[in-house]
């Protein structure tokens, strides 16, 4: 595993202890046909100990999806599996810049929703907009979205959102890139991040981020050696400043994806812009924080 330094993880999912067992309860209850990699030095843990094992390989910031904890979640529901507020203030305040927040919606939440994120949008530590696609089986152009693009353009925040399929049993037809083509026309200020790769339609994604400026590809949720060769071939080539790395942790393991992505050979400067400048460039107000 290459030493690297201020690299980011532009989506990783709630780490502390108490969230293993509804982690657990999830994939066994929706029967998740992923095989997801079980390493204790690689998966919960306490945030002294994940700031710890950051330092260890050079990893600069978590991107954590926080929401609030809806009355109705399951134990199946995203937003169980999302760093909560109460939990991200005491670690966006002791660890400037390591800890910071992608604040998740419910489109279907109208004005009330709306007003939330504004004012989650005010807090410094909060650098993007965020949506679990898959939970409210709308496109990425659905109209329910739009005062959130809106918002993001307003505030000057990057919208990130899973594209591609969804992992558990969830309809995926509304995680397909080419969603994204009309918000990113009518709001070409706003950075927008397909994440998950999008998976399976990934040559879709890559035309999309190929298209737009203002389109960019995360890999959260699958270690390198499952990227799809195309994706690799754009990270290579065009691409190179228009992805960026994630792992959905603990989906992935932060040590378990590093030491795979050595084996792609790539050159210094791209494995700089995957790892970390990329996402400096679109999560600007990482930089303001540290």
């Amino acid at each position: 595993m290459a030493e690297r330094a201020g690299m980011i993880d532009s989506w990783a999912n709630a780490f502390l202890p108490d969230r293993e067992a509804l982690w657990n309860a999830s994939l066994e209850a929706q029967g998740v046909p992923i095989k997801v990699r079980r390493d204790p030095e690689d998966s919960f843990c306490d945030a002294e100990t994940m700031v710890e094992r950051m330092d260890a390989i050079g990893l600069q910031t978590l991107v954590l999806p926080v929401c609030d904890l809806p009355p109705h979640a399951g134990v199946t529901d995203f937003e169980g599996f999302a760093t909560r507020v109460e939990e991200i203030e005491p670690l966006a305040s002791k660890y400037p810049g390591r800890f910071v927040a992608q604040w998740s919606i419910d489109p279907r939440e109208g004005a009330e929703g709306l007003d939330r994120a504004r004012e989650m949008t005010a807090r410094p530590w909060v650098v993007a907009l965020h949506t679990h696609t898959h939970s409210f089986d709308l496109p990425f152009d659905a109209a329910d979205y739009y005062p959130y693009y809106a918002l993001a353009h307003e505030t000057g925040l990057p919208f990130v959102m899973q594209a591609g399929t969804s992992g558990g049993r969830m309809p995926s037809q509304c995680g397909h890139p080419i969603g994204i083509d009309r918000p990113a026309i009518y709001f070409p200020e706003v950075d927008f991040v397909l994440s998950h790769t999008g998976w399976p339609w990934v040559e879709e994604a890559i035309a999309m981020a190929l298209k737009f400026s203002n389109v960019y590809l995360g890999t959260a949720s699958l270690p390198p050696k499952r990227w799809h060769a195309a994706l690799v071939d754009f990270i290579r080539g065009a691409g190179r400043r228009k992805a960026m790395f994630g792992t959905s942790f603990p989906t992935v393991g932060h040590r378990h994806a590093l030491a795979q992505l050595d084996a792609l050979g790539l050159d210094e400067d791209t494995a700089s812009n995957l790892m970390g400048g990329n996402a400096a460039r679109v999560f600007r107000r990482i930089g303001e924080l540290a």
